[in-house]
């Protein structure tokens, strides 16, 4: 009796087993469509908008070339002229320099011949001998023919120190001369055309004694 009840059971719970409807293994079939191979499941899994592979067909092509920057001929014609210009200026200063100073090393080469005369007539005894005239006569000749090259002596006894002009050799106490300024005048200075030809050298006075106490 036992026995009939148990299999009478199992056979209602099978029963209960409801197989799936070939309708719905219909719809299930076609949702998921066959793949001829898995690169094409990967392919077709793969977003619309960046296709498999695109990525690293970028990466091997590396960076894009720039396109090179056009040149504005008229522009560099304008700039080169421009520079030709001022190197021609600049070459006609220059020329016109070296020839308005090229004697400044012949006249430079006279001068001592021309302190060593200033020396004699200012050590000479008698003014009115005539070899003493007569080195007077050369003098005067050798000062006008320098000026007539530009060149002329300039003073500096009582000026405040130039060094542009002026070389200071000595410092010395002066009480008629300020202190600073130029008081004795050792080799006179000359300048050519407004350009020094020589530097005067020359003693500057350091101002009178100062008592003690």
């Amino acid at each position: 009796m036992w026995f009939k009840k148990r299999r009478k059971v199992v056979e209602s719970q099978e029963d209960k087993k409801v197989e799936p409807s070939s309708e719905a293994q219909t719809a299930v079939e076609e949702k998921a469509p066959e793949c001829a191979s898995e690169e094409a499941c990967a392919n077709e899994e793969a977003p619309q908008g960046a296709p498999a592979g695109a990525e690293s067909a970028s990466e091997e092509a590396g960076p894009k070339e720039e396109k090179p920057v056009e040149i504005d001929w008229k522009d560099r014609y304008l700039r080169e002229r421009a520079d030709f210009e001022n190197y021609k200026k600049r070459a006609a200063r220059d020329r016109e320099e070296t020839y308005r100073y090229a004697e400044s090393d012949i006249l430079g080469d006279v001068l001592p011949a021309v302190d060593n005369l200033s020396l004699a007539l200012a050590n000479a005894k008698d003014k009115d001998d005539s070899f003493v005239k007569g080195v007077a006569l050369v003098y005067e000749s050798l000062l006008s023919s320098l000026k007539k090259h530009g060149a002329e002596p300039f003073d500096s006894v009582g000026l405040e120190l130039d060094t542009e002009k002026m070389e200071a050799i000595a410092t010395l106490p002066n009480e008629e001369i300020e202190e600073g300024k130029v008081s004795n005048e050792v080799k006179k200075g000359w300048l050519l055309k407004g350009k020094v030809l020589r530097a005067a050298q020359v003693v500057v006075s350091a101002g009178g004694k100062k008592e003690n106490g």
